[in-house]
């Protein structure tokens, strides 16, 4: 049985990412702060025979992510996979940000990946073989390659993000451990949902609709996280795969 671990597990992308993983037969220890959404993914997976097991952490801090592992550590020596879609956003002109706002995002969506993926190194290097190399995927974002004004802040942790995903690539390629980032455009999600509720009273817009006519949903993500995992892409580390129906591809004019 493969084991996997998946932060932000409660809601949005990695909900969902847990929901497919648990589907194909793995373990997943999912990590979030929000409890009550962990709580509803025990009862999905044990309402299917499925192994979840939820552990409150908070990304961005060194103890908690510790913790965290020390747990996962009790129930297994080894890990297949890590999914690291813990994120936060802030919006606002750059220069009229909190820096509150500011500090949190890049605590949570570049330190809090940073932290989870050393913890998991030396599961990720138990699990490791000659033939299946261990997995780590960043959930980045389509605003590190286009960034927007209002998300800016935002725009440049996920860009952090995606330079740590490269260079953590090539000092993990011996072990070997094959680290890859998606970045996906506007989907979904709870957050989603109420970035665009907000829009009246911030004055930031969410992107909207793709060249190809919709807006993202998780599984688009999921569904591509889940080639990262798999055999057919044992050749593929150090890149960044835009899910965003065409949104970075070319500026279309409105």
């Amino acid at each position: 049985m493969k084991h996997a671990v998946v932060t932000g597990a409660a809601s949005g992308i990695g909900a969902d990412c847990c929901k497919d993983l648990l589907m194909r037969g793995w373990t997943v220890f999912g990590l979030d702060r929000d409890e009550a959404g962990l709580d509803q993914l025990i009862s999905l997976a044990k309402a299917n025979g499925q192994i979840f097991v939820p552990i409150a952490c908070d990304v961005s801090d060194s103890g908690s992510v510790s913790r965290a592992f020390e747990c996962i550590g009790s129930a297994t020596g080894f890990l297949d996979a890590l999914v690291c879609s813990a994120g936060i956003f802030r919006t606002g002109p750059l220069l009229d940000m909190r820096e509150e706002d500011f500090d949190a995002l890049f605590a949570i969506n570049t330190k809090g990946a940073w932290l989870s993926a050393r913890a998991a190194l030396p599961f990720l290097k138990a699990g490791a073989g000659k033939e299946a190399a261990a997995r780590i995927v960043f959930v980045a974002s389509a605003a590190a390659l286009r960034p927007k004004v209002g998300g800016g802040a935002y725009a440049a942790s996920k860009a952090a993000l995606i330079h740590l995903t490269r260079v953590l690539a090539v000092e993990l390629a011996d072990q070997p451990i094959l680290v890859n980032a998606v970045a996906p455009a506007t989907v979904d999600t709870p957050l989603t949902q109420r970035l665009a509720a907000e829009a009246a009273h911030n004055g930031y817009r969410v992107s909207g609709t793709s060249p190809l006519g919709r807006v993202g949903q998780p599984a688009d993500v999921t569904s591509v996280i889940r080639f990262l995992l798999s055999p057919d892409s044992g050749y593929v580390t150090g890149t960044v795969l835009p899910i965003d129906g065409g949104t970075s591809a070319a500026f279309r004019p409105t």
